[in-house]
C-alpha cells in the first residue's frame, strides 16, 4: 500500500512523495536533517560501519556498541556521542541502552525513503508542453 510523505525543504516549499506505508520514518521531517547528518565525513563512516560491522568487543549480530564505534573512529566518547546523537535525531539511526552500554542499529526505511526523495532527481524532468 502507498502513501503520500511529505518533505519540507529548508527554504519552506514543501513536495510530496510516493512511498511505501511502512516507510514512515521521516514523514513530516524536513528533510534537510538526515542529509546534513550524512554530510559529516565521520558520520558516513559510522553509517558504513554499521552497515557492514566489523567483529568487535560488544558488537552483536544486528547492531553495534557505541565502543567500537569509538575504536573505529579514533575518537572520544563524548565525539561518539555527539555524532550518534545527530544521526539518532535524523531518524537515520536507532539506539538501545543495555545495561552500561549503548547499541546502534541503522534505520532502514529512513534511508529507503531518503532514495525515493532523491531517485526522482536523478532523472530529468519531461518537457512542459507549450500551449499552441
Amino acid at each position: 500500500e502507498f502513501r503520500r510523505v511529505l518533505f519540507r525543504s529548508y527554504d519552506g516549499t514543501s513536495s510530496h512523495i510516493d512511498t511505501f506505508k511502512s516507510i514512515d520514518i521521516l514523514e513530516g521531517m524536513d528533510i534537510s536533517l538526515p542529509l546534513k547528518a550524512l554530510a559529516d565525513p565521520a558520520r558516513l563512516r559510522i553509517v558504513e560501519f554499521l552497515r557492514r560491522p566489523d567483529a568487535g568487543c560488544c558488537t552483536l549480530p544486528d547492531r553495534v556498541c557505541a565502543c567500537d564505534l569509538e575504536r573505529l573512529l579514533g575518537l572520544s566518547q563524548p565525539a561518539v556521542s555527539h555524532h550518534m546523537k545527530i544521526l539518532t535525531q535524523a531518524g537515520l539511526v536507532s539506539g538501545e541502552k543495555q545495561g552500561r552500554w549503548m547499541y546502534y542499529r541503522l534505520e532502514a526505511g529512513a534511508f529507503a525513503a531518503l532514495v525515493a526523495f532523491l531517485n526522482p532527481l536523478a532523472t530529468p524532468p519531461a518537457p512542459l508542453a507549450r500551449a499552441a
